[in-house]
């Protein structure tokens, strides 16, 4: 698998203006202006999983410190990001590292294409961005209890796991097995709508999360050397 432009979850689309309100486009020209006036350190991009992190304390807490950026979209498919990506969201800007996190809301997708239309952004990111990591969070368990979009959410992921050492910058982090019960259930305390994270299941993966990208981060001792004299 390439990622190329016969997968249709690896095709840039903007999303279309249905409701007739513009947005989605307001929002994504408003990420292009941030890109002119910001200089971050970490850029979260993807759906609404990414968004709606920084309306809980644990971004203000934990990662808004690291100096990020979130460009997060409710809705977004791996086309909405791509296309978003290749037009203004990167442009000035050059963090060191890019956390991605989309590909649930891919449901007329195979996991094999969504795994391919995440694989396409993170080539991008790489191409655009060669001296930054890529951490893309693997797909979340969906539904209270099991069902056939977790099952393709986990496909997703093993792709994932295969695919991404290829691009040398990218790794995944999977941290679904921290939101399942051993009776293969998902609790409203950290899904309230067995989708969205509550703050309790933002905490969750907010600490290895964070861990990470503190590991990225973290200056090299000759850089630490050199400040010191």
């Amino acid at each position: 698998m390439s990622g190329d432009d016969m997968n249709p979850a690896a095709v840039a689309q903007p999303v279309k203006d249905l409701q007739g309100d513009d947005r989605w486009m307001s929002q994504h020209t408003r990420f292009v202006q941030e890109c002119k006036d910001a200089e971050p350190d970490v850029l979260f991009i993807g759906d609404s999983m990414i968004q709606l992190m920084q309306h809980y304390d644990v971004w203000r807490e934990v990662f808004s410190p690291l100096h990020a950026l979130n460009f997060g979209i409710g809705g977004d498919t791996t086309c909405n990001v791509l296309w978003r990506l290749q037009n203004g969201e990167l442009q000035n800007i050059r963090p060191k590292v890019v956390v991605l996190w989309v590909g649930t809301n891919n449901h007329h997708h195979t996991a094999e294409e969504v795994a391919g239309g995440i694989l396409s952004i993170a080539q991008l990111l790489t191409s655009r961005l060669p001296k930054a990591k890529i951490v893309v969070l693997g797909l979340l368990p969906r539904g209270e209890r099991p069902n056939p979009l977790r099952q393709k959410n986990a496909a997703v992921n093993d792709f994932l796991r295969s695919w991404l050492p290829r691009l040398g910058q990218a790794l995944l982090l999977d941290l679904s097995a921290e939101f399942v019960h051993s009776d293969g259930t998902i609790g409203p305390q950290v899904m309230f709508d067995f989708l969205h994270l509550t703050a309790a299941g933002y905490r969750t993966m907010a600490k290895p999360l964070s861990d990470l990208l503190l590991h990225i981060l973290e200056e090299t001792p000759e850089e630490k050397r050199a400040s010191a004299v």
